[in-house]
């Protein structure tokens, strides 16, 4: 299993660096329209030299014609570089939004484990906003800086003192806008990460709601989520004090450094240091430094809260995975053949599989040197005493984990020595408590089925009825999870979703709880004619499809207790009857 170890620092460069054409094309029309704003005081003061001063009409409609070009200019600069730094922001989140659902899906896993749905959703949505917004956050700040500098220079072109208070002032505010900022990253990385908690525990509430309706667990579930949203809001309040304090500190010190600059040029005005033209350039200067540094308030607040929001994706897409990728498909030796080729300096590929399945020693969780065979087109049942060893059983056979000693072969090959994509084509391990798409019946009986299998699947697992029971039958909407529907009815469509795939080994984990016993009786047959001829590994405790396997499998403390058929075991062993008829 590979460790994680991506910083948020790479996902914020990675994140700038892909829109680094636009990011790029946005600072430079930024800097062109402060550039013009910094200019304008500079124009009115050489409009009023001339028409106020010297009372020159002509030198006064020069000055006003060139102060209408820049006013273009600035106005067309500041349109196409706000477009182009939305367009990097956009990009940004929406490349993030797709590589944190691409490591989510990613057959190797492990990106989800201590994560709820519903916090995996908030880091996807509103940090990769936060982090996108980093984009337009080092627009700005560029354009900012190149309004600071511009007005320094023609300041210090008017006076010395003005343009060097200007150069010294600025740095110094901004290096106390950073230090201010430290404790707005700090509360906001918790902030997310409560408010991403709250909305995991809202999502698995909603998703749990028939069940602790069921069982009368209402209040105790709206006391939990009442304590995470209070958690949730106390930080949020924590982090938005913390702005608060920051953009008003950082105003109050901007304004006495603005002040600071017109009392100075008014002081060199008075002393005749500098003329009327320079006195007003100077002053409409100072005032319009208030928005280069207020900006740079913003763009602090904005990077500390994209540094924080980096650091909560880094975590997902540095994740480490549950199992190892294995052998890449198509690489070399990966030439046509039939059974498993193996190729000069690569690992196996399957071409055909007959479906033998056989777990050697194997040893997970609560499993312990656990040894079975299976042979191609064999119906076994396997039998768990305790929960967590067919859990775990499941987890090996559909490589969501590696064993930790042992191997689970197929054809004679390790399946850690396949390409995850070849494992899960060749097995399919269908839990219980499968989820249902927003869709039609059909389309998620379908989404994964060769046309020609679905009618006798729907029929094998009974979905035939479901269909008949419908107002549209199988074009019927299903929403998402299949809330629309029974508890019986999600599972039977669940059911025949697996069926109708025809994988090779089928693997299903309780595929009949929730129904009658008349329906369990005809699934339990109609998966014994579908499934003749393909192995099939039946992981219940159903007396009902447990009769119509080839072998029984009995696990006991985590070990093989016995293995037989049905019948005798029920006959000859106590654990086994205690197991299922019980």
């Amino acid at each position: 299993m590979r460790k994680a170890d991506l910083p948020g620092r790479s996902v914020l460069w990675r994140a700038v660096g892909g829109q680094r054409r636009d990011v790029a094309l946005g600072a430079v029309l930024g800097m062109g329209h402060q550039t013009g704003e910094a200019l304008v005081p500079v124009l009115i003061g050489l409009a009023v030299e001339q028409g106020v001063v010297e009372r020159d009409a002509t030198g006064l409609l020069l000055w006003l014609g060139v102060l209408a070009a820049v006013y273009v200019g600035l106005s067309f600069s500041f349109r196409y570089g706000a477009r182009a730094g939305e367009r990097a922001s956009v990009t940004a989140a929406h490349q993030l939004r797709t590589a944190l659902v691409g490591r989510v899906l990613a057959p190797e896993g492990g990106a989800e484990d201590g994560r709820l749905p519903g916090e995996l959703a908030t880091i996807a949505t509103e940090d990769a906003k936060r982090v996108g917004a980093v984009t337009m956050a080092l627009i700005v700040g560029i354009a900012a800086a190149t309004g600071l500098a511009v007005s320094a220079v023609v300041l210090l072109r008017v006076s010395l003192p003005l343009g060097l208070l200007v150069l010294l002032g600025t740095p110094l505010l901004l290096w106390l806008g950073h230090l201010l900022s430290k404790p707005l990253e700090r509360r906001s990385e918790t902030e997310q990460e409560r408010a991403a908690r709250a909305s995991g525990i809202a999502a698995d509430l909603v998703a749990g709601l028939r069940v602790l309706k069921g069982i009368g667990a209402e209040r105790a579930a709206v006391a939990r989520y009442r304590r995470i949203s209070q958690d949730s809001l106390s930080a949020t309040l924590r982090a938005a004090r913390a702005e608060a304090w920051q953009s008003g500190v950082v105003t109050m010190l901007t304004g006495a450094f603005l002040a600071l600059v017109a009392l100075v040029g008014g002081r060199l005005a008075a002393r005749g240091d500098i003329s009327l033209g320079e006195l007003v350039s100077s002053v409409a200067l100072a005032l319009f430094l208030i928005g280069p540094l207020s900006e740079f308030s913003w763009v602090n607040a904005e990077l500390a809260q994209g540094r924080a929001s980096a650091a909560r994706i880094a975590g997902v897409l540095g994740a480490g995975h549950a199992v190892s990728p294995g052998n890449p498909p198509g690489g070399p030796g990966s030439g046509p053949g039939i059974g498993i080729g193996i190729g000069s300096g690569s690992g196996p590929v399957l071409r055909h599989v007959e479906g033998r399945l056989r777990l050697r020693e194997l040893s997970y969780g609560t499993l312990h040197a656990v040894d079975i065979d299976i042979a191609p087109g064999e119906t076994v049942g396997v039998v768990a005493t305790d929960p967590a060893d067919a859990s775990a059983l499941l987890h090996c056979l559909g490589r969501r984990a590696d064993p930790d000693s042992g191997a689970v072969e197929l054809d004679g090959t390790e399946l850690s020595a396949l390409a995850l994509a070849e494992v899960r084509a060749a097995i399919l391990v269908a839990e219980h408590d499968a989820d249902l798409f927003e869709g039609t019946l059909l389309e998620n009986v379908t989404a994964a089925a060769p046309t020609a299998s679905v009618t006798a699947a729907m029929a094998a697992s009974g979905t035939d009825e479901v269909v008949r029971a419908l107002p549209d039958g199988a074009g019927t909407a299903v929403s998402a999870r299949g809330r629309s529907l029974s508890g019986g009815q999600r599972q039977r469509v669940a059911l025949a979703r697996a069926l109708a795939a025809d994988t090779p080994v089928l693997v299903l984990h309780e595929p009949a709880t929730a129904v009658d016993a008349v329906t369990e009786l005809r699934i339990a047959i109609g998966i014994q004619d579908i499934r003749r001829g393909r192995t099939t590994v039946l992981v219940t405790n159903s007396p009902a499809l447990l009769a119509v396997t080839d072998r029984v499998v009995l696990l006991d403390n985590g070990r093989v207790a016995t293995t037989g058929h049905h019948e005798r075991l029920v006959r000859d062993s106590i654990a086994y009857r205690t197991a299922v008829l019980t």
